[in-house]
């Protein structure tokens, strides 16, 4: 949708330097801006019917150019526009509805007006009904039907659907599982900007699936993800450093891209900068940040950190020593199916011996609670 606002921006931009000359010259360079007389103009046209004006002044209202943002404004130009045929409009419109933008969200009207614009060859459509496809919002699930309208926008260009094509192949989901197309695919999109397009280019060349196994294009690939924000990929180029791999072995890069990951949000991430914190490398050893960061990425319900974090509180490192909350964290992390369980439930059964029955108790109905509601929350997300 961000490419059809600024497709849509630049017409009313030529539009503005067209009238703009003319307006001056009919009133010597009164007191009206360049966008009040654009914007007076377009409304001129929009009452008149004209659906560019009226897919423009949806686009002013929505994006508050010249304007207080205002979405409920901008649908019904877009409507308007939308009902007259205008495919930059209707696709536009699909998404106000997707997003519940301007009204409540619907996602079989956005389907509706998604394929109208799709119909006429709108990329942004194309990608967007593809999503509502893979997602079975608005319509039944069909990945098939997804790889259909992702293939009909990506063929015109659009990176966005390139990399969601990439990914159809990857997963083999409406198509054949094929890493060598997914490739194919991701680059077409990396070399266009798209980041999660770069990100997964990258890890296909660290994994060697689709093409040979070779860590400094990954370094590349991922580095231009992770310049641009994509915290999975500065989780990936941390590792990378952290190992050496493509990469001179660089504990302090290592954890500069683990923090600017870790500040996101990203649980891998913060479980990473807590272990450099509490082995001391790239930055100086403190057992309490690092318990800081393992928190983090515990309550996110991530499983090594559970670990890591039970194991603090067992040894009292850089938290005050507390065995109820050991065993709490380490029950955890064994229902989350840690990769060294055998070594977690030791741990587990050691703290067990410092509390009561009935502590004991307590916190395995508490770990069992937090575990359930951490499954809750990830069956909601897919």
């Amino acid at each position: 949708m961000a490419s059809l606002r600024l497709n849509v921006l630049g017409m009313t931009a030529l539009l503005c330097a067209a009238v703009t000359t003319s307006a001056f010259a009919q009133t010597g360079g009164a007191s009206r801006t360049p966008t009040e007389i654009v914007i007076g103009t377009l409304r001129k046209e929009a009452a008149q019917g004209s659906p560019k004006a009226q897919t423009s002044l949806g686009v002013i209202y929505e994006l508050g150019r010249g304007v207080p943002g205002d979405y409920a404004k901008a649908v019904v130009w877009y409507r308007k526009a939308a009902e007259k045929g205008n495919a930059p409009a209707q696709s536009s419109h699909g998404q106000h509805y997707a997003y519940g933008e301007g009204w409540s969200r619907d996602y079989a009207k956005a389907a509706f007006w998604d394929r109208k614009a799709a119909a006429q060859g709108n990329v942004e459509a194309q990608d967007s009904l593809g999503d509502l496809y893979a997602s079975g919002e608005g319509v039944p699930q069909n990945d098939a039907k997804a790889v259909k309208w992702y293939h009909e926008a990506a063929v015109q260009g659009f990176a966005s659907a390139q990399y969601n094509l990439g990914l159809a192949y990857y997963q083999g989901e409406g198509v054949p599982r094929d890493y060598a197309k997914a490739v194919i695919w991701y680059r077409k999109a990396a070399v266009q900007g798209n980041a999660n397009a770069q990100n997964n280019l990258g890890a296909a060349y660290a994994h060697g699936e689709g093409l040979p196994q070779d860590y400094a294009k990954a370094t590349v690939w991922l580095r231009k993800a992770a310049e641009q924000g994509d915290a999975p990929a500065q989780v990936a180029l941390g590792y990378l450093y952290a190992q050496g791999e493509g990469v001179p072995q660089d504990y302090a890069k290592a954890a500069v891209w683990y923090r600017k990951a870790a500040d996101q949000g990203n649980a891998g991430a913060q479980a990473a900068l807590a272990g450099l914190y509490y082995q001391g490398k790239g930055v100086s050893q403190d057992y309490a940040k690092a318990a800081v960061w393992y928190r983090r990425s515990a309550e996110q319900g991530d499983a090594v950190a559970q670990a890591f974090l039970g194991g603090t509180y067992q040894l009292g490192e850089g938290v005050t020593q507390d065995y109820a909350k050991a065993y709490f964290w380490l029950d955890l992390a064994a229902a989350g199916k840690v990769a060294d369980v055998k070594f977690v439930d030791k741990m587990r059964d050691e703290v067990a011996s410092h509390l009561t029955p009935t502590e004991l108790s307590r916190e395995q109905e508490r770990a069992r609670q937090r575990f359930a509601a951490h499954q809750a929350k990830e069956n909601d997300s897919h």
